[in-house]
């Protein structure tokens, strides 16, 4: 069996992010493939609507500085280059789709808190990835 290529380890730079990131390491260096990082950022517009009258362009920028500053904080601790990290705005699963489809990805691992019920049936980011994706996903559980 050949392993995979590149992993694409999506993060929210949450504590738990720390759990998939050594899961999905310890994957790709068992095939020594490729690690990707992405971290997605939603619009403010997403969680408030188009309603609002408010420009949210400079606390967006803001968000952006700081989850980039986390997030290279974050690679260089776990040595991921600069060219494997991603930071995106939009909705999470889309964006997660769209880069594993351009970088060749074979694996997207994701954090997943294992909801039953009404969560699952709204959907998180983890089922939405899975659901789309046209590779093979591994969901981490945390938040345990």
């Amino acid at each position: 069996m050949s392993g995979y290529q590149k992993v694409l380890i999506a993060i929210d730079l949450s504590d738990e992010s720390t759990r998939v990131v050594a899961r999905g390491r310890a994957i790709a260096e068992g095939s020594n493939a490729e690690v990707h990082l992405i971290h997605v950022i939603e619009p403010l517009s997403f969680a408030y609507g188009g309603d609002i009258p408010m420009d949210f362009s400079g606390i967006q920028d803001e968000i952006h500085q700081q989850a980039t500053a986390q997030l290279q904080r974050f690679a260089q601790s776990n040595n991921i280059d600069a060219h494997h990290q991603h930071i995106v705005l939009g909705k999470p699963e889309v964006e997660i789709h769209t880069l594993a489809e351009e970088q060749g990805i074979d694996l997207v691992v994701v954090g997943s808190h294992g909801r039953h019920g009404f969560a699952l049936l709204l959907g998180s980011t983890a089922n939405g990835v899975l659901h789309g994706a046209k590779c093979d996903v591994l969901a981490v559980r945390v938040g345990q």
